[in-house]
């Protein structure tokens, strides 16, 4: 096999720690000998051991490593966080060859990952499926580059276009199997938004209770303090533009209103949340679109449903980059061509 080959295998472990290991990334690792892997092994949950160090210990003949190639997904870490550096790690087995498919942006490691192992002795080759692994940590690498959370906007829709039929009143346009789908989504971001007017219709819980994964953090953007939460519902963060302070078990933050988007994002990157889906309404959604302030769209348009009127989505002049089918639903992704 392949350096491609084995890289691939390292970024199918590596999907494993969706929804789990954030803020971290998700990295995967293979230990390979004489053309057959030996060991493997991901990061599992976020504070427990990295990739690195779970494919080490799970080669059971330890004499092998010193005539074996490490392939990792990303750059090993170089400080001590909740565990200690990977690459100190690697070179104490004396693995003699590393191969890395992106370096880490992170400016605790940075190529200070790199460096060490080089520094020791070890051969290393990177770049290997280079945009692969950046893709498959762009949250990650947003939040550091960028200084921001990485936003994901959502909306579901008629097959003609409409969030609601008129008078706003709750309506299920997508079909269980996507609805299913919208829970395993929630599981895999740090964070879930909705404005005023859709708390107020829906009253939603914005949990994964169709899906056996962690509930991500509660955002309502309530401008000027109307349509609040009740004071004793489950915890969120509320943004205004009156005050910071605490409402019952919630916590108000207090945002720009001139540049609420970029404001509230601010707030966010200091609370350490690296990642947002935005599922509306109409005007919140319009504000993330306007400022040009979004990574990715998806869209679960429905095939069975017609409204005719109501509150229409927005607008698009592009095409979707990825479909696909899901139940009666058909589910568009779109990527920031600016964001990139």
């Amino acid at each position: 096999m392949s350096h491609t080959g084995f890289m691939y295998r390292c970024l199918e472990l590596a999907k494993r720690g969706a929804g789990y290991v954030a803020p971290n990334p998700m990295v995967g690792c293979v230990i390979v000998h004489d053309g057959r892997i030996i060991g493997e092994g991901w990061h599992k949950n976020y504070g427990g051991p990295h990739a690195e160090p779970e494919a080490i210990t799970s080669v059971k003949n330890k004499a092998l490593l010193a005539e074996s190639t490490l392939y990792v997904s990303l750059e090993p870490c170089a400080h001590h966080g909740k565990t200690p550096p990977c690459a100190d790690l690697i070179v104490r087995t004396g693995i003699p060859k590393v191969v890395i498919g992106c370096s880490d942006p992170f400016k605790e490691v940075n190529g200070r990952g790199i460096s060490i192992l080089k520094t020791a002795g070890i051969a290393v080759t990177s770049g290997v499926l280079e945009n692969e692994c950046a893709q498959l940590n762009r949250r990650f690498f947003t939040f550091h580059r960028q200084n921001r959370p990485y936003i994901l906007l959502k909306w579901a829709c008629s097959a003609d276009g409409f969030l609601a039929p008129p008078g706003k009143q709750r309506t299920q346009i997508s079909s269980e199997p996507a609805r299913i789908l919208l829970h395993k989504w929630r599981s895999e971001e740090a964070a879930v938004l909705v404005g005023s007017e859709t708390l107020k219709t829906d009253r939603p819980l914005l949990d994964t209770r169709f899906w056996n994964g962690r509930n991500p953090a509660r955002i309502f953007a309530c401008g000027h303090l109307k349509n609040l939460p009740e004071v004793d519902d489950a915890p969120s963060l509320i943004f205004n533009f009156e005050k910071d302070g605490i409402y019952g078990a919630h916590t108000l933050i207090k945002t720009n209103e001139n540049e609420p988007v970029w404001s509230a994002l601010q707030a966010l990157h200091k609370r350490n949340i690296q990642s947002v889906l935005v599922e509306g309404g109409r005007n919140t959604l319009q504000q993330f679109l306007d400022a040009g302030i979004w990574d990715e769209l998806r869209i679960i348009r429905s095939n069975t449903v017609f409204m005719k009127e109501g509150i229409a989505a927005p607008a698009l002049s592009v095409m979707p980059d990825e479909t696909e089918t899901v139940g009666t639903d058909t589910i568009q992704v779109f990527y920031s061509k600016t964001a990139q």
